[in-house]
């Protein structure tokens, strides 16, 4: 009777995978996570497959200033950039609803760069493309790289409020409206930095605003446009003056304990025209 039974539990459960073909297929479905990373791959592959696969052929609204609008101009491009040996190793990708923010390095028409891709989708094609590189350099004031540390998003039960927290961050001392607040958000224990040119800690970031005040150069935030936070990693894309020059702001921070313990960045300078007319933001 023992064996009975437990044939008859095999056949019904038989009989349930059977029936469960649309559950499999939803289960593998690929996320919009992997369509960006299959995506910005075929930077240096070559290969048009995830680029037609993945992007609207309908509306794809292009920011890079390089680039014209349309996913036909992207793929026109895939052979050229395979050519020149362009290299993508992303080192995180974070989503907030339809945004999906990659932290990645490049080796792009023959030097090394750093920066953040931004992708918008929409009933799962992407849709509208923002970036923001810079420079790569190999010695900086804090001994970190552009690049490394923490890569996994934790804590997702806290996206919201850390979120609210660096939306806060960036209105009240990015922005200038209350900068004397940094206090409240940045810990004095430990603040690890990646900007090249700053050293850890929250003293050596006002050292460095500080100086570039006096020479008459101060960096100004004068609108967020986008936020886009994971767990404790939260993201704010901006634009502004830096060196006295237009410029995009890509900001990357890290929230442990209600205060921001981390920070990584990319700075790029805004051309007064762009290939697709739509502009860097």
């Amino acid at each position: 009777m023992k064996s009975n039974f437990l044939l008859s539990g095999l056949a019904l459960a038989s009989i349930f995978i059977a029936n469960c073909g649309s559950t499999h297929k939803i289960s593998t479905k690929m996320d919009d996570k992997a369509k960006v990373l299959a995506v910005l791959n075929s930077l240096q592959t070559g290969d048009k497959t995830a680029a037609e696969t993945h992007i609207s052929a309908e509306k794809y609204i292009q920011h890079n200033p390089q680039v014209p609008n349309g996913r036909d101009a992207l793929v026109g491009f895939l052979p050229v950039l395979k050519q020149q040996g362009t290299t993508v190793k992303t080192v995180r990708v974070l989503q907030d609803g339809e945004l999906v923010v990659a932290h990645s390095e490049y080796f792009l028409f023959g030097k090394k760069q750093v920066g953040f891709d931004i992708f918008r989708f929409d009933n799962g094609k992407i849709v509208e493309h923002w970036d923001v590189l810079q420079d790569f350099v190999e010695k900086t004031a804090s001994g970190r790289s552009q690049s490394d540390g923490p890569t996994e998003a934790t804590e997702p039960g806290k996206t919201s409020a850390n979120k609210s927290f660096v939306t806060a961050f960036a209105s009240d001392v990015l922005g200038g409206k209350n900068p004397g607040k940094v206090v409240e958000y940045v810990s004095l224990e430990k603040y690890h930095q990646h900007n090249p040119a700053v050293g850890d800690g929250l003293a050596a970031l006002g050292q460095a605003l500080e100086g570039m005040a006096k020479a008459g150069t101060p960096m100004k935030y004068t609108k967020t446009h986008r936020v886009i936070a994971e767990g404790n990693f939260v993201f704010t894309h901006s634009e502004g003056e830096f060196l006295g020059k237009h410029v995009a702001f890509a900001d990357l921070f890290r929230v442990e304990n209600g205060k921001i313990v981390e920070h990584w960045d990319a700075i790029q300078e805004v051309p007064a025209t762009t290939a697709s007319g739509n502009g860097m933001f």
